[in-house]
């Protein structure tokens, strides 16, 4: 299968050599031109994970990741288009990307926050009448950073998506599609219930605000190690209990995916299976410098993440009181309005939408 992925980030790193390694024809593009041309120099990625260290290969050659410097080469014939970036890039690659879809096309944002419905907009903006799906899931596939130009670590992979499909009428044709790019997701009722299921905005904003102080006193900081603590860990599970409330009061069912899953060492499996916190900390890749107006765990999983459930929760009738209080102080700390700022139903015109209007739009899409 052809299979594009865009963007340059970590997860986009990750995204090229999984889906090469399971034997697919991958073409990525990146924005970064120069970043491009330097890979294209250094001819292979240097990958360490789980099973071992090796070398992958990046150029023209047959059974490399192909770098193409223009989009509409890159997506041309894609049946899967992966794009494993932050949601705060969706707007201006929707755009970019929204004249040159074509029919039986699957985009995939792991994670997505909403994103399907913007990508969605901004190709029927265009007039681009074409059959796509946006798909969504709750959580990047890979816990993944980089080490210089071409070393990734791969700490683990994600061994449960669960991924919601806009158009929801889409199902039956983009899932088998998506699984075979990724064999572990696992179909729920539409892109809605997707975004409502990443963990970005639940784990991150407590993390973060909770740990403001050592964040910025100390070169480095681990959130996740020393900075989850029991007291946190509290507000952390308050905060899901909102968005679980917010699942529920949409008709959505279980598995709801409980961000204590993701520390526990039995019960359900979450979405990278059993002992994922402890690779998480245990690799020490985490230990960073986070500042507090400028990381996206601000710009990303608290602006526009925690603005999402706060909203959708304000349209369904249910108080999110934690998501509220922590996106005002983070708008405090960070001296902007996160909310107004934020990926909301009102910024997205979906606000005034009855029940049943939105559910036409999450089956039907925009066509």
């Amino acid at each position: 299968m052809k299979v594009s992925v865009l963007g340059g980030g970590h997860g986009c790193f990750a995204a090229a050599i999984d889906m090469l390694e399971k034997g697919h024809d991958v073409t990525w593009w990146r924005r970064d031109a120069v970043a491009s041309a330097r890979l294209r120099e250094l001819g292979e990625l240097n990958v360490k994970d789980w099973r071992g260290t090796r070398r992958v290969p990046v150029g023209d050659a047959r059974g490399a990741i192909r770098l193409v410097d223009e989009l509409g080469i890159a997506v041309r014939d894609a049946r899967l288009i992966v794009i494993p970036l932050p949601s705060t890039t969706h707007e201006s690659l929707a755009q970019q990307l929204a004249p040159l879809l074509m029919d039986g096309q699957v985009v995939y944002l792991p994670p997505g926050t909403f994103g399907s419905y913007v990508f969605a907009k901004a190709m029927a903006d265009a007039g681009n009448r074409a059959r796509v799906a946006f798909a969504e899931t709750g959580t990047l596939p890979y816990l993944v950073r980089r080490h210089g130009e071409n070393d990734v670590v791969i700490s683990a992979y994600a061994t449960r998506l669960p991924t919601g499909v806009l158009p929801a009428a889409a199902a039956d044709w983009a899932f088998p599609v998506l699984r075979e790019g990724y064999p572990s997701v696992e179909p729920i009722e539409d892109a809605l219930s997707g975004a409502l299921m990443n963990a970005g905005p639940v784990i991150h904003p407590p993390l973060i605000m909770m740990n403001a102080g050592p964040l910025e006193h100390f070169e480095a900081w681990d959130i996740h190690n020393e900075g989850t603590q029991a007291s946190i860990r509290r507000v952390t599970n308050a905060l899901d209990a909102e968005r679980i409330a917010v699942r529920e009061a949409l008709g959505y069912g279980a598995p709801h995916f409980p961000l204590a899953d993701h520390y526990a060492s039995d019960g359900d499996e979450w979405m990278y299976g059993r002992g994922a916190h402890g690779k998480l900390t245990d690799s020490g890749d985490w230990r960073e410098k986070i500042d507090l107006k400028s990381h996206r765990y601000m710009l990303e999983d608290t602006r526009l993440g925690l603005s999402l459930i706060v909203s959708v929760g304000r349209w369904a009738g249910v108080p999110t009181p934690v998501a509220q209080g922590l996106l005002s102080i983070a708008s405090a700390v960070s001296d902007r309005d996160l909310y107004r700022e934020g990926r909301t139903l009102e910024n997205l015109g979906l606000a005034s939408l009855s029940r049943e209007a939105m559910r036409e739009l999450l089956t039907r899409g925009l066509a």
